[in-house]
């Protein structure tokens, strides 16, 4: 009896984790196709503003629908919300989903998705470095190995994509970079809200609160006839939001739970490779050597971050993160 209980048990655990790495590959996948998908819109005229906008406005009604659910499943967690947490929330979701959305919108409208994907992939390296300015974290060797080797990686993408015809791959990395930056210190200050409060509360909340960022930018340099756009482009919108927002958050989240922090780091570590291999398809990007160099040199030096032995409590919980701009 207890051998059979115990088999049960094996063929549970087994199925959890099988389950667990579809759930971090499928979650992984669709947060990749985001750059693919904007850089898609673009080549259809809208703007980042606009296209940020139908994003937000599709998105924000599920963020309010899993709140209320949240509220009423989690009253424990509800009621630790104080009206001084609910203001700095929105300001963190003003940094995490609008400014280093809107940031990274616009870093795509100069820059191809693969190098993109890989500057916005460094964001753990800026982690650690904010966590040593802010929380006095230590700052080992591995740490700055992996921030010369990222760095390093996306230089030489940067290099070889700024020697072409395109004269604003500067000014779109740079923008790139500051999305990073945005949504590190997201991080970094998110953490305490989350661990008190539960990341389903916390998430609806700043990502709702954001869309009030969006509609105010939009209504002060568009008319609402700037929405009038076409169905493909509206398809588009309601896919970023739903396909490459919503639905990967939740894999994600349940992911971890079933396989852990770690096994999810080292399977959202394949995003890079995704994003690339999608832009190279549908977007009919280049690829050669010097992307294949950059990509591994990125995926390296941010691995070192992710391996097991990371040192530093934001540096582990990067890994619960994973970044859904």
């Amino acid at each position: 009896m207890e051998q059979v209980q115990e088999n049960t048990l094996d063929q549970i655990e087994k199925r959890n984790i099988a389950t667990g790495f579809a759930f971090a590959i499928a979650g992984t996948t669709l947060f990749s196709l985001k750059s693919v998908l904007i850089k898609m819109a673009f080549n259809e005229g809208i703007d980042a503003t606009t296209l940020l906008m139908i994003r937000m406005m599709i998105a924000m009604p599920f963020y309010l629908i899993v709140l209320a659910y949240a509220i009423k499943t989690r009253p424990q967690k509800a009621a630790e919300l104080r009206t001084s947490d609910f203001f700095l929330i929105v300001g963190l979701g003003f940094m995490g989903y609008y400014l280093a959305s809107y940031l990274d919108f616009l870093g795509l409208e100069y820059i191809t998705a693969q190098l993109e994907r890989l500057t916005l992939f460094t964001y753990p390296v800026m982690v650690a470095l904010l966590s040593w300015i802010f929380f006095g974290e230590k700052i080992t060797g591995r740490v700055f190995a992996s921030l010369i080797i990222s760095y390093l990686g996306v230089t030489f993408l940067f290099m070889n994509e700024s020697s072409g015809e395109n004269s604003n791959t500067g000014l779109g990395t740079l923008l790139v970079g500051g999305a990073a930056l945005s949504f590190s210190l997201y991080v970094i200050f998110s953490k305490s809200f989350i661990t008190r409060l539960g990341s389903l509360i916390f998430t609806s909340i700043a990502m709702s609160t954001a869309t009030i960022w969006i509609v105010i930018q939009f209504f002060s340099t568009r008319d609402l006839s700037d929405l009038n756009v076409s169905p493909k482009l509206w398809l588009l919108g309601f896919l970023l939001a739903i396909f490459c927002t919503l639905i990967p958050s939740f894999f994600t989240s349940e992911a971890i739970s079933r396989i852990g922090a770690t096994r999810m780091s080292i399977t959202g570590s394949i995003g890079p490779v995704v994003t690339i291999l999608l832009a190279v398809w549908l977007l009919d990007e280049a690829f050669g050597w010097t992307h294949a160099i950059g990509l591994l040199m990125v995926m390296i030096g941010v691995g070192l971050l992710r391996a097991k032995k990371s040192p530093g409590k934001l540096i582990s919980w990067i890994k619960k993160s994973p970044p859904h701009l």
